[in-house]
């Protein structure tokens, strides 16, 4: 049974759908930023400085150094990122959902009031064959 809001509650639907792929997509971004800073942390760990040698091993041990501490900044700004955006993902999801409830509720008090209506009018016209072969018998039992 259709009613006003059926293309509505399938447009919602698919809206909601289209967000929790947002959610899940997000998801996964997040993972793989939290392993990537977390592959980071392991590849500075495995860093060793040179106890002696020459001042250019030095150099490049602090250039290496440096760069995987910004390595590890911008991870961390990636990480941030990806949690700023699932939540703002999650908060949409969120309301498209209750939107697609209230047309769902909209729906089902729509089609309650049909199926109302045809209740009534089902029983009315049985009233009316009642009324009808009540009124036939009478006109038969005069007759005779």
């Amino acid at each position: 049974m259709t009613t006003r809001y059926s293309s509505l509650l399938s447009v919602k639907k698919n809206i909601v759908q289209q967000k929790e792929r947002g959610v899940q997509a997000a998801n996964l971004r997040l993972q793989n930023a939290e392993h990537a800073l977390q592959t980071s942390y392991d590849d500075l760990s495995k860093i060793e400085s040179p106890k002696q040698g020459r001042i250019n091993d030095f150099i490049a041990n602090r250039l290496l150094l440096d760069s995987q501490r910004a390595l590890i900044k911008h991870n961390e700004a990636r990480l941030e990122y990806a949690r700023k955006d699932l939540d703002s993902l999650k908060q949409e999801l969120k309301i498209a959902m209750i939107e697609f409830e209230k047309f769902k509720y909209l729906d089902f008090k729509e089609k309650e009031k049909l199926l109302e209506k045809q209740r009534l009018k089902e029983a009315k016209e049985l009233d009316e064959m009642a009324l009808m072969g009540h009124t036939r018998k009478l006109s038969l039992e005069f007759a005779s």
